[in-house]
């Protein structure tokens, strides 16, 4: 079993200001999840804490480290498993905690579905990254994360 891998950076004194959100990615493919990454980290006042590839190592990792994040972003197709075990496995988390979908298959039925499984919101890969950015810095998204702290 591929273990999660952990990312942690310093921030340069011009930013140590800003509150970083910790988060976490699943997703299997890894030139999307670098590109992602470094989209996130620039873009948004997310720090990624961590990453997994199948259902599996994102919920043992979640759950075993539920105080490390404050979002995670899942896609719904994965090297092994479905980002819907993981939206599931979650649907009973503390309300600093949001759960994000990021797919390329987020029609209106898996929209649908994702949200009654307890996604907060889902996002699709080929035309909604602004979108995504919107949502993570909307300022009840980042009061919630601060808050948690």
């Amino acid at each position: 079993m591929r273990l999660c891998s952990i990312h942690s950076s310093k921030l340069p004194a011009t930013e140590s200001s800003i509150v970083k959100v910790p988060a976490f990615i699943v997703e299997d493919n890894a030139t999307i999840r670098d590109n992602l990454i470094s989209a996130l980290e620039e873009l948004t006042s997310l720090e990624i804490v961590g990453t997994a590839d199948s259902e599996e190592d994102a919920c043992k990792w979640l759950k075993r480290h539920p105080e490390r994040w404050h979002i995670a972003i899942v896609d719904l197709f994965l090297k092994q498993g479905s980002g819907l075990g993981v939206i599931e496995a979650f649907r009973e988390r503390p309300g600093s905690q949001k759960l994000i979908v990021l797919s390329n298959y987020a029609t209106n039925d898996m929209r649908r579905r994702c949200k009654e499984l307890g996604a907060d919101a889902v996002f699709d890969k080929s035309n909604e990254l602004d979108a995504l950015v919107d949502f993570l810095m909307a300022p009840e998204n980042q009061a919630v994360a601060t808050a948690a702290r």
